[in-house]
């Protein structure tokens, strides 16, 4: 007898956080350091604190969705199951903008490290390098790639403690023991609320991944429990890491004027550590895109699988597993492909419509939790008021801000992919006529396999 392929339970709490930790990329608050502190003013710790408390209130409204719905497709079966399909199609549309692009983002910034380092190689040599590694690990399952991710995270996490130390012996050399505390990094006579918001919608880049972790709910061992414990330690470890490298590089380098804001970190790297510390902080920049890499294109190939199983994409292409890796290796190789645009694009256009799509989704599934509470409430089932409603309704409302203050580029093609998106659902529910297509057996049978 022939059994369909199924996702594998094998992650447990340690490696879910390391996951989405991966995913986050702490490193990269030293990536985007310059062009954060140049928005605020020089206030950047400001601005990751703003994100940090925003993302916690939509962390908890992840956790809430995850113990109701402990299946993979993250906000867009959140969404989808709360509120109406065609709205959680919409969201799941619209977070395409983030999973599926993202990646091609982290192999652009990695290879243009990398190209900086040796101009004599083209910046395609290493993005197709980037690719190859990064989706054969994922082919061979999410067991590989969880061992990969320990190294390459202890790599990262290492050189993100150097630079630490580094940067709070050169303030101690050359301000005293007192130069540490203060309050300028956080507010000072060039910032404002307007700059730190600015910055706060910049920074909460660095919190996607947070939630991308929901998409391995179910390759997790007793979901339930340890995805919504995973979602608020990603967001926690991740904020106060990148409060604490924001606060201490601030310090070193007091407001928000640079040569080169881009590269505003590796000067400082120089400056604290001379040149073998700047070689081994070159290095560890792109070991910690290659993580990246690795996390943000397994749970893009899981949001596309999810989508192909409920037929609203194509399920004969997008919701098959592999027989023998029990991976979605179509979706694998369709996220590399979307990879390769990296080498015609440069990292600020490349960028510059991704938040729309996380914070449209954040703001979503924070109202899909008040829509499950109503509905919960209306089948005689008792929820606590403030976990299902005042969390999320403040979160909700601090991601729509967020979502206001991205530039009107961002907007603008954050629009046209959501128009687009719109048009797809008009001919698969023949003129919004009829819902997506879905597949709640399937899904029914995972909760139950979960609970």
């Amino acid at each position: 007898m022939t059994t369909t392929p199924a996702l594998t339970r094998t992650l447990k709490l340690p490696s879910l956080v390391l996951f989405g930790l991966a995913y986050l990329t702490p490193l990269i608050v030293l990536g985007i350091f310059g062009i954060i502190a140049e928005t605020t003013g020089g206030a950047s710790p400001s601005a990751y604190l703003v994100a940090l408390v925003a993302m916690l209130f939509t962390a908890h409204s992840y956790g809430r969705m995850a113990v109701a719905y402990p299946v993979a497709g993250s906000a867009y079966t959140y969404v989808r199951r709360s509120i109406d399909p065609r709205v959680g199609f919409l969201v799941g549309w619209a977070i395409l903008l983030d999973y599926l692009f993202l990646p091609m983002v982290i192999w652009l910034i990695g290879g243009s490290y990398l190209s900086a380092q040796f101009p004599g190689i083209p910046i395609g040599v290493w993005v197709v390098g980037f690719i190859l590694i990064t989706t054969a690990l994922n082919i061979l399952g999410i067991k590989v790639a969880d061992k990969a991710n320990y190294v390459l995270m202890a790599f990262q996490l290492l050189v993100i403690v150097f630079f630490v130390a580094l940067a709070i012996g050169n303030v101690v050399s050359t301000q005293g023991a007192g130069g540490l505390a203060s309050t300028q990094p956080f507010f000072n006579d060039t910032s404002s609320f307007a700059t730190i918001s600015a910055g706060a919608a910049i920074a909460a880049y660095s919190f996607l991944g947070f939630d991308a972790v929901t998409t391995l709910t179910e390759e997790t061992i007793e979901p339930r429990k340890n995805m919504p414990r995973a979602i608020m330690l990603i967001a926690l470890i991740g904020g106060g890491i990148f409060l604490a490298v924001s606060y201490v590089t601030q310090l070193v380098h007091p407001g928000g004027v640079f040569e080169d804001s881009a590269s505003a970190a590796s000067a400082i790297a120089l400056q604290i550590g001379g040149q073998l510390f700047g070689a081994v902080f070159l290095a560890g920049l792109v070991v910690a895109q290659f993580a990246s890499g690795l996390a943000a294109q397994a749970s893009a190939s899981r949001l596309l699988y999810a989508m192909g199983r409920d037929s609203v994409l194509p399920k004969a292409v997008f919701g098959r597993l592999n027989a023998k890796f029990h991976t979605p290796v179509v979706n694998l190789i369709l996220t590399g492909i979307v990879g390769l645009i990296a080498i015609f694009l440069d990292v600020a256009t490349s960028t510059s419509f991704i938040n729309f799509g996380a914070f449209t989704a954040f703001t979503l599934v924070n109202v899909s939790v008040v829509f499950h509470y109503v509905r919960q409430c209306r089948a005689g089932h008792r929820l606590n008021a403030v976990s299902y409603v005042v969390v999320p309704v403040v979160g909700a409302v601090v991601c729509a801000y967020l979502l206001s203050q991205l530039d009107v580029h961002a907007i603008t093609l954050g629009l046209s992919w959501l128009g687009l998106g719109i048009v797809v659902l008009a001919l698969i529910t023949r003129g919004f006529k009829a819902a997506p297509p879905e597949m709640t057996a399937t899904e029914k049978a995972t909760v139950e396999a979960a609970a």
